[in-house]
């Protein structure tokens, strides 16, 4: 079973060259795996392509069995409800506290709010935001507010979950706690794509490389050993 699936794919923005070209690659259910490559080697648009926030201009690809270039718009949101995503500029909604951003895929699922609350919680807890809860992003800084994105887009135990440099504005403490509640959702079944340039963090944890240059794959390398 395949859950993402890219055929030939390009992209390009208007009418500038192709950002990404000739993109093969499945993705199992289940799977990690750390997106790297130079900068503007084109992760982030790769991303965009994983979460459908942008359609190919050419080729075929394939998310939950669904073929998303060709599939009517009012459909997406559907799909993307399954797809959480760690953005690099946060996407908080500024005035809404920590507690209610991270609240919101719950709610828009339609939740009970005496589990939405005991959810919200333990997470925001977790990454080490117990006291922040009712703080509204302005009030955070780039550290806490990656943080409450990256509860955001767990919160719901997505099938797919898309990081984009999520350890990039964290001390290396709360990046390696970070890193085992991925881990976590991963041993749950949720595939993870993780877009970095923290070599370190690709060193420490054990999962397959896919590695972008020049706007294509260049290939899975294969696992490393977990450094100790």
């Amino acid at each position: 079973m395949t859950l993402v699936k890219f055929s030939n794919v390009g992209l390009r923005y208007s009418t500038g060259p192709e950002i990404l070209h000739d993109l093969n690659l499945e993705l199992a259910p289940g799977s990690f795996h750390f997106l790297t490559g130079p900068s503007g080697a084109g992760k982030t648009s790769f991303l965009k392509l994983l979460y459908m926030g942008q359609r190919p201009t050419r080729g075929i690809i394939h998310i939950f069995g669904k073929d998303i270039a060709s599939m009517p718009r009012r459909m997406l949101p559907e799909l993307r409800r399954q797809v959480g995503v760690v953005f690099q500029d946060f996407r908080l909604l500024s005035h809404l506290s920590a507690f209610d951003n991270v609240a919101l895929p719950l709610r828009a699922a339609g939740l009970p709010e005496k589990s939405i609350r005991k959810n919200v919680e333990e997470l925001l807890v977790w990454v080490g935001l117990g006291e922040k809860m009712d703080a509204r992003p302005p009030t955070l800084s780039g550290g806490e507010q990656q943080r409450v994105s990256i509860a955001r887009a767990v919160i719901n135990r997505p099938k797919l979950l898309l990081a984009d440099e999520p350890t990039g504005n964290i001390d290396h403490d709360i990046g390696t706690k970070l890193m085992y509640l991925f881990e976590e959702l991963n041993r749950h079944g949720t595939t993870v794509v993780i877009a970095t340039h923290d070599d370190d963090i690709v060193k420490r944890f054990p999962h397959q490389e896919l590695r972008l240059e020049n706007g294509t794959i260049l290939g899975e390398k294969p696992f490393r050993t977990r450094a100790a």
